[in-house]
């Protein structure tokens, strides 16, 4: 690796937001968090498909990807995240780099690229994301981007992440610190209020924002920039003028937080939109933050006066779900914050989490599980599909909540499942995306489809355990 990469990544690593990090001694916290790459680690995701997924949703500019066009093939569009008007995200470009340039070198074919995006898609900007190849033939895409800059008039932002540095949550960081050193602090908004905010992490999967931003409306309280769901460049440029920030994934983006505060001073907090409870902590802390910074102290009343009508609303739409679903129980296979905020969420609807994975979360995440959870706490650090498999078929649980990659496990296990990660179709933010979530796993349990596959065929004896829980 580049000794320019290495410092980034040793930056990177360097995290006052992590509590961990800060209880390590200076020698060790030099180290970071690197683990050698085994082979096939990458299949859960490597450093240039982590900086995409924390880029693309940034939905008027052009996504570059300077590599051969399996890199943009396999990392385009995959996450559901919504917009509200721009598309230009939605639109895969690429060097397409061949033989001929990894022998000679790819950056004149990186320029005519940039030219070419910028004279017929008119983008504010331009992200270019350095590759595996294009990082071991030597290619300087900042140099690069630089020039282009400069001849063309348009903002040519290099990310710096190519998969070899290593995993797609190192990814997801280097990708926020070419926003940091790029773009934001950039450009000045036309207007600050006393009620602006920045919420970084969220990336308004199948449209969650939207299911978040209404409450914050009526609370006058404006979204100055989301980084990155649904965002703009000239918004996420002029964040450094928010009076406060939300965390929603520290996972993935807490350098954005901690480097805003230490430079502009902008205070954050870490929050959930998924459940009752915790969406309704999440308008209080956004109002107590603001009231401190400057806003008339009515609104925290505003803030009360809307989580108890918003609660009392979701609860009346949940309580026929309540009694149907009390006492099911439930194998949640994710990571990061929806290890502890979905947990929250499925109890509240009656349901019993017998297992969480942690294998994507943090030190914290898991503080937050046992909160939850209590003693009792079934954290699971990483479940083969196995393991999963004979969990559902013992019928120790109803029901997983999964990313599409476990369905089949479920589904071999003739058991429902749900998927909860970023594949899936429907917003499960705020009140509305409460309601949503409990709807979903009702239509799941209870689809006839299971009692009918779970019978044996005519020629085959009864399953006694399957007979248990049909």
């Amino acid at each position: 690796m580049s000794a320019s990469l290495n410092a980034r990544i040793a930056q990177v690593f360097d995290e006052p937001g992590c509590e961990l990090n800060q209880n390590k001694s200076d020698k060790e916290r030099k180290k970071g968090c690197t683990r050698q790459l085994t082979p096939g680690a990458a299949a859960g995701g490597c450093a240039f498909d982590g900086a995409k997924i924390a880029l693309q949703p940034i939905v008027d500019v052009a996504h570059l990807v300077h590599g051969p066009i399996a890199c943009e093939g396999n990392s385009w569009d995959n996450r559901h995240s919504a917009s509200s008007g721009a598309t230009t995200y939605r639109t895969g470009f690429t060097t397409d780099i061949n033989e001929f340039d990894v022998v000679y070198g790819g950056e004149k074919r990186l320029f005519k690229a940039i030219r070419e995006i910028v004279e017929k898609a008119h983008p504010p900007a331009v992200f270019v994301y350095q590759t595996c190849v294009t990082a071991m033939i030597g290619d300087d895409v900042e140099a690069v981007c630089r020039r282009a800059s400069e001849r063309f008039g348009t903002p040519v932002i290099p990310v710096n992440s190519p998969g070899f540095a290593g995993p797609k949550n190192l990814g997801n960081k280097l990708g926020a610190e070419a926003l940091l050193d790029h773009v934001i602090g950039t450009i000045e908004p036309e207007r600050s209020t006393p009620y602006d905010i920045n919420i970084i992490g969220e990336y308004n999967l199948s449209g969650e924002l939207w299911q978040v931003k209404p409450l914050l409306d009526a609370l006058g309280v404006r979204v100055l920039s989301c980084i990155s769901g649904d965002g703009r460049y000239r918004e996420i440029a002029s964040a450094h003028r928010a009076r406060a920030n939300m965390m929603v994934c520290s996972k993935s983006m807490i350098n954005v937080a901690t480097r805003m505060q230490q430079r502009w001073g902008i205070p954050y907090f870490e929050g959930s939109f998924y459940g009752i409870s915790d969406m309704s902590s999440t308008l209080r802390e956004i109002a107590r933050l603001l009231v401190e910074r400057g806003a008339p102290a009515g609104l925290r009343e505003r803030a009360e006066a809307l989580i108890a009508a918003e609660e009392a609303r979701a609860w009346e739409r949940i309580r026929a779900y309540r009694e149907r679903l009390a006492g099911r129980r439930v194998l949640l296979i994710t990571g990061g914050v929806k290890s502890w905020s979905v947990v929250s969420a499925l109890q509240e609807a009656g349901l019993v989490v017998v297992g969480t994975s942690t294998k994507k979360s943090t030190k914290e995440d898991k503080e937050r599980i046992k909160e939850i959870m209590g003693d009792d706490a079934h954290m699971i650090d990483d479940m083969t599909p196995r393991e999963m498999y004979a969990m559902l078929r013992d019928a120790k649980a109803d029901i997983m909540l999964s990313g599409g990659r476990s369905q089949f496990v479920a589904l071999k296990a003739r058991m429902p499942w749900m998927d909860i990660n970023q594949e899936r179709h429907h917003a499960f933010a705020g009140y509305e995306g409460m309601v949503t979530m409990v709807a979903e796993i009702d239509k799941a349990l209870f689809n006839p489809v299971w009692g009918e596959v779970r019978k044996p065929a005519p020629w085959e004896p009864a399953d006694p355990l399957l007979a248990e829980v049909t």
